[in-house]
């Protein structure tokens, strides 16, 4: 690299008390006791210098209280926490366009949004309105994707793409058609952000798909992948862990943030 690495921060900003059978498809295969579990809800910023991308918005407040999750912080005003705003439009990668991953989209309508093009193809289809879909889904949140569109701001892309030196977008799909990872190389080694291809990280420790898959062969494909990765961090989308295993961001994100490669 030319630069010096990125910084990536994850920000904790929901979290919901279920049960196990309500995280993983099919539980009862397993033959295992059903238990309370709990799925955290986040986001991620990458920045190095001013330059700042962010990884997802998270669910909207609206959406949370449709769907009985808890609130732990205003996605954006965690952003404005430390120093950023819509106004400054950042760029913005969609790994996958369920609600807890787009619902705050429309606060942000001068940046860019980066999309696998069979994400979007996916989600602007009748099929997606299907119960099995649409459970995880909002079309009035997938609109603010076909504005983007429509305004000129919506990249698409299949494989993989370099958006910025040293962040790659990964399509895999799985748990949705077009499902993404980012891959950012920061002064720790490169971090990969699996998001929602692995959930937990039981799920990739025991081979458990999560309970909605649009293609459960893929799916197992995309554990196995991230399981053989070389990347020095692997940081799932939903794990309560996540905060435990990576050092705190501390003030003004304490208690709800960590980071790696941070500089300075």
């Amino acid at each position: 690299m030319t630069r010096s690495g990125w910084e990536v921060i994850i920000i904790r900003h929901g979290t919901r008390t279920g049960r196990k059978s309500e995280a993983y498809m099919n539980f009862s295969f397993y033959g295992e006791e059903d238990a309370p579990y709990t799925t955290d809800y986040f986001l991620w910023v990458l920045r190095r210098g001013s330059d700042v991308i962010l990884i997802d918005t998270g669910f909207s407040r609206a959406g949370a209280e449709q769907r009985g999750r808890t609130v732990l912080v205003d996605p954006v005003e965690a952003l404005s926490r430390i120093g950023i705003t819509p106004e400054q439009a950042p760029p913005i990668v969609v790994t996958h366009a369920h609600y807890d991953h787009i619902g705050n989209l429309d606060r942000f309508p001068a940046s860019t949004l980066h999309i696998a093009a069979s994400e979007y193809e996916f989600w602007t289809s009748g099929i997606a309105t299907r119960p099995l879909f649409s459970h995880f889904g909002d079309q009035a949140e997938v609109d603010d994707l076909r504005t983007a569109e429509r305004e000129g701001r919506l990249v698409q892309f299949s494989g993989e793409t370099e958006i910025e030196d040293g962040v790659k977008i990964i399509e895999v799909g799985g748990h949705t058609p077009g499902q993404s990872m980012v891959a950012v190389e920061t002064e720790e080694g490169q971090v990969l952000l699996a998001s929602d291809a692995a959930h937990f990280y039981e799920e990739l420790d025991r081979d458990m798909p999560f309970v909605s898959m649009a293609d459960v062969p893929e799916s197992y494909r995309v554990l196995e992948r991230i399981r053989d990765t070389n990347a020095a961090h692997v940081v799932t989308g939903h794990d309560p862990s996540t905060l435990e295993r990576f050092p705190g961001y501390g003030d003004p994100l304490q208690g709800i943030a960590a980071i790696l490669g941070r500089h300075g």
